[in-house]
């Protein structure tokens, strides 16, 4: 099939398909229109689908069993790259994007020297977009943070440019839904900077909306990636780097920091995630690893656990400073040997409390899994309440930026 010439010479536009024969004909439409070079990636479809695209000028590939959407973003990308395509950029078959604003994407990339992943992040204003859908984007974006660091406001977009060299080289296992997180999280741990540009969004009501998302498959897929990906993260094993990561200061960006200044550094340290709701998680971390049995090691492990997940440090350590002994640890072998023996312990002889420490220990660890939650979430809830209030009061030019 001859293509079109495209206003990007070095972007092919592709879209997956899986059972969207009613939407697809109208999406390439727009997109041949917008004057894109257009691929379609049939993921095993049953509806005859690639049949509607008859005497339009565009490329075509069938996958005969289902494999997954990101099995046909992988097919495509190879495709584009055998063509020597530089980049992709994929968008749905559902009519939920629009075709003409994939320039927003093309031209946010060409902003950047280096390849770079851009998302467009949905305008999710319309009445008909589900709660579920919310919900499930926040609790994509939060993952996604605690994972690699960055405040992206969309983790699950079907629009995205992403460019085909690295796209083909990241070491990715996973290939339907889960993919597009995998993809994120681990082409920033290469050193592929990912940004975002706002699109809006098409959302039809319930009754014609199709969506192949499976509540109990997928969101078990999801649940398994994202603790795959947080036990990565913990692993101190640096990571393969695809794209020259520059001077990079300690959060992997580029920067000047320098341990030379230490006030620099103190400062740095402040202001580090420093929004309402990414204080009051560090608080939360602070508060339940100062309540476990960690002794003498307390400061050293919640460092080490809020640079690995990219909290505010000096928040979580502050924080940690409520849980000191007595009365914390006590409380916390209280419940747990409350929970073991069904009583409490209000025996403080030198033989409860010292010749059977091994015993206190273990009481202490279990009642720490109870109290160190509750009291945790008890300072999540005072620090996002005081911190929102203090950003309201300050002026804008006075709160530093939020990382």
């Amino acid at each position: 099939m001859i293509m079109t010439a495209s206003a990007y010479p070095d972007t092919l536009l592709l879209i997956p398909l899986y059972n969207h024969a009613a939407t697809l004909r109208g999406v390439v439409e727009r997109a041949i229109q917008c004057d894109f070079a257009v691929l379609v990636v049939d993921d095993g479809s049953t509806d005859a689908g690639l049949q509607t695209l008859e005497g339009l000028p565009v490329l075509t590939i069938r996958l005969e069993k289902n494999r997954g959407k990101g099995a046909a973003i992988l097919t495509g990308a190879k495709e584009a790259a055998r063509r020597r395509y530089s980049k992709i950029l994929t968008l749905d078959a559902d009519g939920q994007h629009h075709p003409e604003e994939a320039h927003l994407l093309c031209r946010e990339a060409e902003k950047h020297a280096t390849p770079v992943i851009v998302i467009g992040a949905r305008r999710m204003i319309q009445e008909t977009v589900p709660r579920s859908s919310h919900f499930g984007r926040a609790f994509s974006n939060f993952w996604v943070h605690l994972e690699c660091g960055r405040e992206l406001s969309d983790t699950q977009s079907g629009m995205r440019l992403y460019p085909v060299k690295e796209l083909l080289t990241l070491n990715l296992s996973r290939l339907r839904y889960d993919f597009e997180i995998e993809v994120l999280v681990k082409a920033v741990w290469a050193g592929v900077e990912v940004v975002t540009v706002d699109i809006s969004v098409h959302y039809p009501i319930p009754e014609e909306r199709i969506s192949h998302f499976h509540k109990l498959k997928d969101n078990w897929r999801l649940t398994v990636l994202h603790t795959s990906l947080i036990l990565r993260r913990f692993l101190p094993w640096p990571h393969k780097k695809l794209v020259n990561p520059g001077n990079l200061d300690a959060w992997g960006r580029t920067g000047s920091l320098s341990m030379k200044n230490p006030r620099q550094v103190l400062k740095k340290l402040c202001r580090a995630y420093n929004s309402p709701f990414w204080l009051a998680t560090a608080v939360w971390v602070g508060i339940f690893l100062g309540t476990l049995p960690l002794i003498a090691c307390h400061t050293v492990v919640i460092l080490y656990v809020t640079h690995r997940l990219h909290l505010n440090k000096i928040a979580a350590v502050t924080a940690s400073q409520f849980c000191a002994p007595p009365l914390v640890p006590a409380l916390c072998i209280e419940v747990g040997y409350f929970l073991r023996q069904g009583e409490f312990l209000l025996d403080l002889s030198w033989e409860r409390w010292l010749f059977e420490i091994h015993q206190r220990l273990w009481d202490w660890l279990i009642g720490s899994f109870l109290v160190g939650p509750l009291l945790a979430m008890i300072g999540w809830g005072l620090t996002f309440w005081g911190v929102k209030t203090l950003h309201r009061r300050r002026p804008l030019s006075l709160r530093g930026g939020d990382e």
